[in-house]
Formats: structure tokens, sequence, C-alpha cells
């Protein structure tokens, strides 16, 4: 009797949290699949679809807007940015907390408060070597600019998971007969995985809802990512094209939730790792 006490008291204070955590979904969903008059009648439960499921807001979104396009772009920026990131900020992280190099620490501080720098101060200087690489008014300007954030970020956090492995283990290896670099591949990068797998979901994050520079820099319709692509061209003037937003949305955010919550363990193990530093 106290166990289950104890059960439905746990399950009584999260739910508040649940409410919370899926409202907004069902929300967009409930919107997606409803009726445009519907959507601004002020009668009636507006949790119910009193006229049945519609996919109307479907059909315009993929046939009067670049949805499709959009995608692929967006998945195509951060899957480049994820890779330079992660190529990027492990070495770096690994040279900061293992060689031993004058001032790594402060080097380490340095490296994040770029990251602490707003975008429009850097806007400038990017949009000048942007221009200078021929990137305008393409997607792959994008991919130029946005490891400029996402490395700064993700080498402080392998810096401090890096600082969280003993360097006894390392050590061991070297004494079993592996050089420097064997030790980095068959033992620091096996253990670092929790904390490459939290760098890549940072930088795919930054990446997904980063909108001033897409905004400006990818401006062609058949260019732009998806946080810029939804808004501009189906909010025009006063008029909000609620249901295909809302579909958009409802189409993009489940698989990324759905692999979030494939990696929620190692995102969950990278974060407690890097917090020992």
């Amino acid at each position: 009797m106290r166990t289950t006490t104890r059960h439905a008291l746990i399950y009584a204070g999260l739910a508040p949290f649940l409410v919370i955590a899926l409202f907004p979904v069902l929300w967009m969903a409930i919107t997606a699949f409803k009726h445009e008059r519907e959507l601004y009648s002020m009668r009636g439960v507006p949790f119910w679809l009193y006229e049945g499921p519609t996919l109307k807001h479907f059909h315009l979104l993929f046939t009067q807007t670049w949805f499709g396009a959009w995608v692929v772009n967006t998945a195509l920026v951060s899957a480049i940015v994820v890779a330079i990131t992660v190529v990027t900020a492990v070495p770096a992280g690994y040279a900061l907390a293992r060689l031993r190099l004058p001032g790594a620490g402060n080097t380490a501080i340095a490296v994040f408060m770029t990251y602490l720098v707003p975008p429009i101060i850097l806007f400038l200087p990017l949009a000048f070597v942007v221009g200078w690489l021929g990137l305008f008014d393409s997607w792959w300007a994008l991919v130029v600019v946005y490891p400029t954030f996402t490395i700064p970020l993700c080498t402080w956090l392998m810096f401090g998971f890096f600082r969280s492995v003993p360097l006894e283990i390392e050590e061991a290896a070297w004494v079993d007969g592996c050089g420097l670099l064997g030790g980095i591949v068959h033992v620091m990068l096996p253990l670092s995985r929790p904390g490459i797998a939290i760098t890549a979901i940072f930088a795919f994050t930054l990446s997904m809802q980063e909108y001033l520079y897409a905004v400006v820099l990818a401006a062609p319709a058949d260019q732009k990512v998806i946080t810029v692509g939804l808004p501009t061209m189906l909010i025009r003037g006063d008029i909000y094209f609620w249901g295909s937003l809302m579909a958009g949305g409802l189409l993009v955010g489940l698989p990324v939730a759905l692999l979030f919550n494939l990696v929620i363990d190692r995102f969950i193990e990278g974060l407690t790792g890097t917090a020992s530093l």
C-alpha cells in the first residue's frame, strides 16, 4: 500500500510537467488537421475536430511552398555542420585537456567566450567572407557560418569531458604499447562517445534553430532552411496560414523529438561528464 501511494504521488507530481511538454505537440496536431473555418470559430471545444480531420493544410504545404526543399536543405546543413564541428572540436578539446599546453585552461575559456559574442556583431565580417567565397543566396553559406559558433561551444564541452576521464587510463594504454595516437583511437574515443554524442546534439540543435544568418544569407525560396521558409512563406502580412504552419512544425518536430529520444541517455551521460569540470 505504501509503495502504491508513493508511486501515485510521484506520477501526480510529474503530471503537470507532462502536460506542459505534450500540450504544444497536441495543439499542433489538432490545428494541422482542423478545417480552416473551425480554426477561427469561437464555438465548441477547441480540442475537438467537429468536421473531422482534413489534409488540406498538408496539401498546401507540399504543393504551394518549397517545403520538401527546405527539409532537404536543413538536413544537409545540419549534417555537414555536425560533421565539421565534431571533427574540429574533438581534437581541439583533447589538445587543450591533455597536451599540457601553456595557458590551456585560459585558452579553453577564451574559446568558449567567443560563443557568447552576439551573432549580430559578427554578421558583417562573416557576410564579407561569404561574399568573397561567392556563396551568397546559397545554403552553403550557412555551412561556412554556423561552425563559427558551434565549434567554440563544442570545444569547451569536449575539453570538460576529456578532463573528466582519468589520465591513468590513457597512461595504461601507453604502457601496453599504444602510442599517443593509439591511445586516443583505442581508449579515449571509445570512452568519449557520450561527450561526442552531446557535441553532435548541440551542433545539430544550434544549426536547426538559427534564424538571423539563414534569413539573410540564404534568401531564395529554394535555398531556405525550414526555420526561415515556414514563417516567411506562410505568414503574409496579417494573414497567417495556421494550419500549414502547424503541419510543417509537426512534420519537422516529431522526427527530431524521436531522434533526441533515441540518444537521450548519451545526452545525459555527456552532460554529467562535462559538469564534473
